[in-house]
């Protein structure tokens, strides 16, 4: 899965940076817009923001503002800081999970297409619910992890 969610994040980052070249090329170098290449990289990009979401929750390296670690000394209160800070996460993160799912039901309903390829934005829309959904499973797996390891005594 590391692989997989590394070469995919690769071929996004690749795919968009490219995208963008092209762009810049042909509308300020040779003055000639690519019609529709606007219109393309947003799909991409979109995959690539929710994915690389994804990644920093599976990687468990979302920025965090925890002033309350400077104040708790003990690595137990740090993993029942955690802990909460998992419970809320699941709990926000559940809450938008299901507005992104009422989203991605609207979307294939109403299966709108962009303006000048006729492409169905449903392929970027349905990026919310996927990635919130992978985003829930990782952090329910930390807060296993942190539940586990408080039951046990072994704090990291």
């Amino acid at each position: 899965m590391d692989k997989f969610a590394k070469y995919l994040l690769t071929a996004l980052i690749i795919s968009v940076a490219l995208g963008q070249f092209v762009q810049v090329i042909t509308r300020y170098v040779l003055q000639v817009p690519v019609m529709g290449l606007e219109e393309t990289m947003a799909y991409p990009t979109v995959w690539l923001y929710i994915l690389g979401s994804v990644n920093a929750s599976r990687e468990n390296t979302h920025i965090r503002a925890n002033v309350l670690e400077i104040f708790i000394k003990t690595d137990r209160g740090h993993t029942i800081l955690a802990i909460i800070g998992e419970v809320i996460s699941l709990i926000v993160g559940l809450w938008l999970l299901s507005w992104a799912w009422n989203y991605t039901q609207y979307a294939w309903r109403v299966w709108r297409e962009s303006p000048t390829l006729y492409i169905p934005t449903f392929y970027s829309d349905v990026a919310l619910v996927v990635g919130l959904t992978l985003m829930m499973i990782y952090t329910a797996s930390h807060l296993v992890r942190h539940i586990r390891d408080l039951r046990t005594g072994e704090i990291a």
